[in-house]
């Protein structure tokens, strides 16, 4: 028995090594295209200048769709945020999924809507629609609330949204976000810049925990002051500017966030719209859209916009970190398991070569190869010695690695954008880096396990209830 661990032993920690030197040369080239990507980016900016869309008639009309559901306690505020964003031909649609409290009664009232005749024409199936509501006051004219049934999700609500878009481009964005007032100006650039077909942008998206934020709109950028959110904040900096600009580079995105997507609307409803059973419904809507661009040879392309348009409030807590993550994990095996097809297929281009791959050994993998190293070293202290020197030096290597990539993707962001207002939050955000494996990696891991195994189990996909605490300390139900 222990003759046949032994052998196990020395092809896994082999596997391990391959498997991590693997991963950090696949880093090492991501670094080099970010940087590229992010370079191209800022050149970008003067190409176009903002004024000179600010001041043009030929733009391309925006629809901003927001899906709202037992939002009382803000909804009055967040709507004002979104209809002030700077942009001369956008519209701001708000789905009001079936709240069981007064959001509908409260637009109506403070908004001077009316229930309209509209041409609804349902190119997405969504639960029914009920009514659509303009308002009589013409400083909302760009104001269209749809009012429909609850469909147990933020895609079907997003689905009805875009089926009373009038525009050919629309974003998709959760009602409580806080936009830049330069959001769709920014997302629509490459749409109207770039040689090939955009189908999709996104661009980065922070932390609003401990922001100071009036009347729906952020008024002063504050450092997170909880634990968990500080986590996120290193984690969204370095999955955001290091992770997917470089993947805009080489037009291999498979994810743009639900927070913020600017999408054509064309492309949106060839595809069949969000799928309401998605329980990760960002990143399958983007691995339909390219499969059917590969599908028809079309050249296409998806862009990320390295600056930060978005602040979204984030888990505060643990558990509801994990109750986050552990949905993220099952939304990321229910789609590859989905689109397993594409894997390693040379029709889907770089898609199936390259980018579907990355998720399935790389996101998908990593905890589960990390679970596996933590039971055979358990094993291995009561069976073999262990080979020490090995397991210390594999560790030290992992840790120094992502740590300097944590450091290059802290130091960007500070050096581009200017975040922080002091040297003081940096260096908090450097201090949780070095923290970072050892007490929020392990929650994390953790949960996208726990996903994968409620998956596994098939349990019901229902959203639950995910409290926040609000920008006026108040705790809101989210669908």
């Amino acid at each position: 028995m222990i003759e046949y661990f032994s052998i196990f032993l020395y092809w896994f920690e082999y596997f391990i090594a391959v498997f991590m030197a693997s991963y950090i040369l696949f880093y090492l080239v991501m670094a080099v295209f970010s940087y590229l990507a992010i370079n191209r980016n800022l050149e970008e900016k003067y190409e176009l200048p903002n004024d000179m869309m600010l001041k043009s008639n030929q733009v391309l009309g925006v629809s901003v769709v927001a899906p709202a559901y037992n939002e009382s306690a803000n909804i009055v505020y967040n709507v004002k945020s979104l209809l002030s964003l700077r942009y001369p031909k956008f519209e701001v649609v708000i789905i009001n999924d079936g709240s069981t409290d007064d959001t509908l009664e409260k637009l109506i009232k403070n908004f001077d809507l009316k229930k309209v005749d509209f041409h609804y024409e349902e190119q997405v199936i969504t639960k029914p629609v009920r009514g659509h509501y303009k308002s009589t006051n013409p400083i909302y004219h760009k104001l269209l609330v749809v009012d429909k049934i609850n469909g147990g999700s933020k895609a079907d609500a997003s689905n009805a949204g875009v089926n009373s878009c009038r525009y050919p481009i629309f974003i998709c964005t959760d009602v409580d976000c806080i936009l830049k007032k330069d959001t769709i100006t920014k997302l629509v650039h490459p749409f109207m810049n770039e040689k090939k077909r955009v189908i999709a942008t996104g661009a980065g998206i922070r932390i609003s925990n401990s922001c100071e934020v009036k009347e729906g709109s952020l008024k002063k950028v504050k450092f997170p002051k909880e634990m968990f959110p500080r986590f996120q904040e290193l984690e969204y900096v370095r999955a955001f500017l290091f992770g997917r600009m470089a993947w805009s580079r080489i037009n291999g995105l498979l994810l743009v966030s639900g927070g913020l997507g600017m999408f054509e609307k064309k492309t949106f409803f060839e595809v069949g719209g969000y799928w309401h059973a998605s329980l990760g419904e960002d990143m399958e809507l983007i691995t339909r859209m390219r499969k059917l661009m590969h599908e028809r040879k079309e050249e296409f392309s998806i862009k990320y916009i390295a600056e930060s348009l978005c602040w979204t409030e984030v888990p505060a807590t643990k558990e509801i970190l994990i109750r986050q993550r552990a949905r993220w994990g099952r939304g990321l095996i229910q789609t590859l398991k989905l689109h397993r097809k594409i894997f390693f297929n040379p029709k889907y281009g770089i898609t199936g070569l390259l980018v579907y791959p990355y998720f399935v050994f790389f996101e998908f993998l990593v905890p589960i190869v990390e679970l596996l190293g933590l039971i055979v070293i358990i094993i291995s202290l009561f069976i073999i010695d262990v080979n020490v020197d090995f397991l210390l030096w594999m560790t030290l290597t992992i840790y120094l690695f992502f740590q300097t990539i944590t450091l290059i993707s802290i130091l960007i962001d500070e050096y581009l954008f200017r975040n922080y207002s002091s040297l003081r939050e940096i260096l908090i955000l450097i201090t949780m880096s070095m923290v970072e494996p050892l007490v929020y990696h392990p929650v994390n891991t953790y949960a996208y396990l726990k996903g994968y195994w409620l998956f596994l189990r098939k349990k019901e996909s229902k959203w639950g209830e995910m409290k926040r605490r609000g920008f006026n300390d108040v705790d809101l139900s989210k669908s």
